[in-house]
């Protein structure tokens, strides 16, 4: 799979990792300041409420301060109906001021090496088509499946890790992961 080519002007400093507790409260304020309030009435935020994200796949952006820049999630998901589990992206963030720096198309890339790494066969998101499509997704293997709750059908957009992963899919998406084990990790999510 081939990825078009960034235009940004990189931060000079930054590196990812993976999250920790203690960055909660920061990767909140983070969502807040760059999604707004209305964030937690999506789609797919049902399916992350109550969850933890899955095994391995949750990121965060430090800038040289050690600043919390940028994050991104993975969570395990499958189709009611029928069909294999997939992961969900989301939400992916990047600090407003920094925006256009290419911390997120290195947290995205990020993500999707881990997710192929950990033996995962396909990654879905609900996001802006033209901008995902970079790292190779595309609505053309979400035709059968669904999102509970509104959403918008041409920004519901897949990635197979692994080719077919997604054959045979069908059905509304419920989530499969982990639960939150106490009151942080479910206000957390």
């Amino acid at each position: 799979m081939e990825f078009q080519q960034d235009n940004f002007a990189p931060v000079a400093d930054f590196v990812i990792a993976v999250e920790a507790a203690t960055d909660i409260a920061a990767r909140e304020a983070l969502l807040d300041r760059a999604m707004g309030s209305g964030r937690k009435r999506k789609s797919s935020e049902k399916l992350r409420r109550g969850r933890r994200p899955s095994e391995g796949l949750a990121f965060v952006a430090r800038d040289a301060n050690g600043s919390l820049v940028g994050t991104v999630r993975l969570w395990d998901v499958s189709a009611r109906e029928g069909g294999p589990a997939a992961l969900l992206l989301g939400p992916l963030a990047v600090d407003p001021a920094l925006k256009s720096a290419g911390i997120g198309s290195k947290l995205m890339r990020h993500a999707i090496d881990e997710a192929r790494r950990l033996g995962h066969g396909a990654i879905l998101l609900v996001g802006d088509a033209p901008y995902y499509a970079r790292f190779g997704f595309c609505a053309d293997r979400t035709g059968e499946l669904s999102m509970p709750g509104p959403y918008e059908r041409d920004r519901f957009l897949a990635l197979e890790l692994v080719p077919g992963a997604l054959d045979g899919a069908h059905g509304v998406l419920r989530a499969t992961g982990r639960k939150a084990k106490s009151a942080l990790f479910a206000r957390a999510a």
